[in-house]
């Protein structure tokens, strides 16, 4: 009799487990798609929408980090890094500070940087190419 309560007991399990293991596929398979649509329209340049990296939209980062939003991608990164470690080392835990404000702080200076960082890189690659090519040549003495 004992033998039938154990069967009983594995066929319900594995029954439950392989359900929880197929919806979490479907999840993780429509998360996927999402995320491979939201690549394919280029979200990553929308102020709107949240960051795929971060989870985080521009504006929220903006607020939380007291500056004004980049303009076409142009943005002070000084004044991002300034506000960033002052309010990181505000909310620091060993000093009575919250680890969460500090993720969020943290993620906002990276959801700016993603924003502002390529903008730079393209301007500083245009003012080499206006500059000209000039390598640093080094003599022996």
């Amino acid at each position: 009799m004992a033998y039938r309560y154990i069967t009983q007991a594995v066929i319900v399990g594995t029954r439950v487990i392989g359900r929880a293991f197929a919806e979490a596929y479907k999840q993780a398979s429509a998360s996927s798609q999402y995320q491979r649509a939201q690549a394919k329209n280029g979200g990553g340049g929308v102020s709107g929408r949240a960051s795929l990296n971060t989870g985080m939209t521009l504006d929220e980062a903006c607020k939380i980090l007291n500056v004004k939003p980049p303009q076409n991608g142009k943005g002070d990164l000084d004044e991002v890094m300034e506000r960033f470690k002052r309010l990181f080392d505000n909310n620091d835990p060993k000093k009575g500070g919250s680890f969460y404000l500090q993720s969020k702080i943290l993620r906002a200076r990276e959801r700016l940087e993603a924003e502002i960082k390529p903008a730079m890189e393209k301007a500083a690659q245009e003012a080499e190419v206006k500059e000209g090519w000039n390598p640093k040549l080094y003599k022996d003495r």
